[in-house]
């Protein structure tokens, strides 16, 4: 199916259309009315935008055409059913702005996008990570009404020979082990922020990790970063990396592993290509494609009305064998008429159905914290990026955190830079920059460790953050606010995301510098679109002012965060990183 929309409107016959009125009583117990759902003389038209995940399109866009030949209306008004195929990424992307937030790794959406009243994205994860920072986002339904493993792809030579296929159990510890292997696997992984099935193959190879014993970070790192080195935006792309010919040295050099779904595999193999891929199904196994039916807020009684109606035909028997016919299987697992399991597929072929007629459960234990962290630590392990960390030293820094085991904020807020610290690989330049009031003469801020690469000041910064310690000045943001951003700005380096990440508990306490308003002119004189500088501004406690953080990001770019409990800093720290733009080039 093509990507562009597809409209289909027909005049209702009336059989179809009273069987069509039983499925909808027997299978939600909720009666519309007959005459809400069948009239023969509809007129008008009620159009309802459906974007769905392109490999299911196909199925969703020809039951509903047949709805429409059969006839479809709802409280005397004709139905017209417009069926797009649209990539979860892009349609996340327009959800998101619509809400005023950015998820990381998702970016900005493109100015052509619109919002449609029904969403079927490939997974519930989209859903679940928007609700994390759209609070207000409040979708409808969610059900799943189309089911894809998450599998392991590897060429059928490599899978037979690193790990004994079609033979045995396959475990995401047996995978981690071939990473980290004196001869690794080549693996590949299509990017997990804006990839469903990238991202839960992510999250089952992190928890794998974390729970191989000694240093849980490192691990979970390492396996990031090994992943990372075969990354692909396109799906398309990771698809072409695998061995195009049967010879030793391609099967070699080509991608030897990826986190691909069942339905990628089928259609790979379906075009025969010289060395067809291996489905391994592992254990535990990662959380599928579940295909949520998602009805956006807003709707209008009639939308929604023919809304839930389309659910309906998306949940019976015939709609089984459709979804079969693109390679994909019902919510509980099974598959229709003419699917072509691949070798150890997990589910008898032609098997009974036992999905609820409401559609399948979706997003079922899935936590949403995970879900972001998983991202967050993805976005900070494996982009590159050039940072001035400044962290307050003030008198008001000593104050205790009860939550903390009663630790100093000054000790939460320097454990959570130096855990960031880890995540960053030695291709980051990083400096460091403690403030208060006149800690060097009159000049409120005293640099630690000047801008340079990981790689040859890592132990440095280590020491330096060790040795932080709180003051008995006051807060001398604004000086430092400008000292700062001269300083990363001065640097400037292309390719990169140039920032500065600046820690406060308090608001500006210098009677002898530079007022707000000064600041924020400087900003605007000094600020460069050739030449941005992103900053980002964590407040701490209740001193903390979010109007003063806000007037300076609104300027430079980046955000402000606010937190009122010092242990969750660190995650903040994280999450402020990751949601960074994409360098300029």
């Amino acid at each position: 199916m093509s990507a562009g929309r597809h409209r289909m409107r027909s005049k209702l016959h009336l059989a179809a259309a009273a069987a069509t009125a039983t499925v909808l009583v027997v299978t939600t117990g909720v009666w519309f009315g007959y005459r809400e759902l069948i009239q023969p003389n509809c007129s008008g038209e009620i159009r309802l935008s459906v974007a769905v995940a392109a490999e299911l399109a196909p199925a969703v866009d020809a039951a509903a055409s047949q709805w429409v030949k059969d006839g479809a209306a709802v409280g005397g008004t004709c139905i017209r059913v417009d069926v797009s195929a649209s990539d979860p990424v892009d349609v996340a992307a327009v959800v998101a702005a619509k809400h005023g937030v950015i998820l990381a790794g998702v970016g900005q959406a493109s100015g052509t996008a619109v919002t449609p009243d029904v969403w079927v994205p490939d997974s519930s994860t989209w859903l679940l990570r928007l609700k994390k920072d759209a609070t207000a986002f409040a979708p409808t339904n969610g059900a799943s009404i189309a089911r894809s493993p998450i599998v392991v792809a590897m060429p059928e030579p490599v899978a037979a020979t690193r790990l004994g296929w079609p033979n045995g159990k396959f475990t995401w510890t047996d995978l981690l082990k071939q990473l980290n292997s004196s001869k690794p696997l080549r693996t590949g992984i299509v990017e997990p922020t804006r990839d469903a099935a990238g991202l839960s193959g992510l999250l089952s190879l992190t928890t794998a990790a974390s729970a191989a014993g000694g240093d849980a970070q490192r691990n979970t790192v390492g396996a990031l970063r090994a992943l990372a080195t075969g990354r692909s935006s396109l799906r398309n792309d990771l698809l072409a990396r695998f061995p195009t010919s049967k010879d030793a040295t391609s099967i070699a050099s080509g991608l030897g592993a990826a986190a691909l779904s069942e339905e990628d595999v089928i259609a790979y193999n379906s075009k025969e290509p010289p060395v067809k891929l291996a489905a391994l199904y592992m254990e535990p196994a990662p959380m599928p494609l579940d295909y949520p039916y998602a009805v956006l807020p807003g709707l209008e009684p009639s939308k929604a009305s023919a809304a839930r109606v389309l659910f309906e035909l998306l949940t019976t028997p015939t709609f089984r064998n459709r979804l079969a016919a693109q390679s994909l299987r019902a919510p509980d697992g099974n598959w229709g008429s003419g699917f072509k399991a691949p070798q150890g597929a997990p589910s008898p072929a032609g098997g009974a159905s036992t999905a609820p007629a409401t559609g399948g459960t979706a997003a079922g234990g899935l936590d949403p914290a995970a879900i972001q962290r998983v991202v967050t630590t993805w976005s900070v392990a494996t982009q590159s990026g050039r940072m001035l960390c400044v962290i307050d030293v003030s008198g008001s820094m000593k104050d205790e955190v009860p939550s903390a085991n009663n630790r100093s904020r000054e000790e939460v807020t320097v454990d959570a830079a130096r855990r960031g610290l880890g995540l960053f690989d030695d291709s980051w330049s990083i400096g460091l920059w403690t403030f208060s009031t006149k800690l060097v003469g009159n000049r409120d801020y005293r640099e630690l460790v000047g801008i340079a690469p990981l790689s040859g000041q890592r132990a440095q910064l280590e020491a330096a953050l060790g040795n932080i310690k709180p003051s008995d000045g006051d807060t001398g943001l604004y000086d430092t606010m400008l000292a700062a951003y001269k300083t990363v700005q001065a640097d400037w380096q292309p390719g990169r995301v140039n920032s500065v990440v600046l820690f406060t508990d308090g608001k500006n306490e210098d009677d002898n510098g530079i007022s707000q308003a000064e600041l924020l002119a400087q900003l605007k004189r000094l600020a460069d679109p050739e030449r941005p500088v992103q900053v980002v501004m964590i407040g701490i406690g209740e001193g903390v002012s979010k109007a003063e953080l806000e007037s300076i990001t609104k300027v430079t770019g980046g955000g402000s965060f606010v937190t009122k409990d010092p242990t969750e800093i660190g995650s903040i720290f994280l999450n402020a990183i990751a949601l960074r733009p994409p360098a300029p080039r």
